[in-house]
């Protein structure tokens, strides 16, 4: 690592803890608010109740993250809509920074695999996955919302 790096990296930890907060704060908050959406048919987030290995997660984290995972009930043209409609979050394949990302995994991350086989590991042509960051949690949520009404 080279000195400019080292700095980078050292003012980078005096704020991890509170980006970190923030993170789970908001993933938290949209994945409860995802939970509820009629056009999402499922959420993934070990942070849910219905996370199926809510328990053992809760036993082994503090918090749950910042990546929230979702079905879009109506498939793959729902969530390629949703993604053409938000605006804040920036559609990228990275698990993210500060900024909240979106991403289709099927047509992006997994590409390469077939849909049989995206289908074996669980990614549906209706699966997005968002790094939630550390924005205002009312923004996040508006955006959303917006998104979704752009799908009526």
């Amino acid at each position: 690592m080279g000195p400019f790096d080292a700095f980078l990296t050292m003012r980078g930890v005096k704020t991890l803890p509170v980006r970190m907060e923030r993170h789970c704060d908001n993933a938290e908050g949209l994945a409860q608010f995802l939970e509820e959406r009629d056009e999402v048919s499922r959420v993934i987030y070990p942070g849910l109740q219905s996370f199926p290995q809510h328990e053992i997660a809760r036993r082994q984290m503090r918090r749950f993250g910042g990546i929230v995972t979702f079905e879009m009930k109506d498939g793959l043209e729902a969530a390629k809509k949703l993604l053409e409609n938000v605006k804040l979050f920036s559609i990228a394949e990275s698990l993210g920074g500060t900024e909240s990302l979106i991403e289709h995994p099927g047509l992006m991350t997994h590409a390469a695999l077939s849909p049989e086989r995206r289908e074996q590991v669980g990614i549906t042509d209706g699966l997005v996955r968002i790094s939630v960051g550390i924005e205002a949690y009312e923004d996040l949520k508006n955006d959303l919302e917006q998104a979704f009404a752009a799908l009526k």
